[in-house]
């Protein structure tokens, strides 16, 4: 049977295992609040015979700096959320707010039809309703 032979203290080697575990996982998101990167805007999706119906969490934002497009079967909301106003003496603890420019894509199903896109904003939240084509929605035969 073999020993195991550590060099120096076995704590410090255990501490010395746990600082580079941190260094390698240093570039994550300590939480899942911390991600950044395509989570802002929290979106919800949803669907009926009629229509695609599309809530996209954006408070704080002001609609002239939101963008919806339709292109090639893809619904794209982007937009800028500013950087709250502070005093010169204010010095950051923790910022959890997202600020910035953001890009969230939706791809559509075949039936959506672009041109009947609607949107509106309202308390903080994007309410986009894209209308489904005739020719998807059900419809009873008349039995001759």
């Amino acid at each position: 049977m073999s020993e195991l032979i550590f060099g120096s203290d076995l704590f410090e080697e255990v501490d010395r295992l746990h600082r580079q575990m941190a260094s390698v996982f240093s570039g994550l998101p300590s939480s899942i609040r911390a991600s950044r990167f395509g989570t802002y805007p929290q979106i919800n999706i949803g669907s009926t015979d009629d229509s695609v119906e599309i809530v996209v969490f954006a408070p704080g934002i002001d609609p002239s700096k939101l963008e919806v497009t339709v292109d090639k079967g893809l619904l794209t909301i982007s937009g800028e959320r500013q950087r709250p106003e502070t005093t010169a003496d204010t010095r950051p603890y923790a910022q959890e707010r997202f600020a910035g420019s953001f890009r969230r894509a939706v791809e559509l199903p075949r039936d959506a039809d672009p041109d009947r896109v609607q949107a509106r904003y309202l308390n903080g939240s994007l309410s986009i309703s894209v209308g489904m084509r005739e020719t998807s929605k059900p419809r009873t035969i008349a039995i001759q």
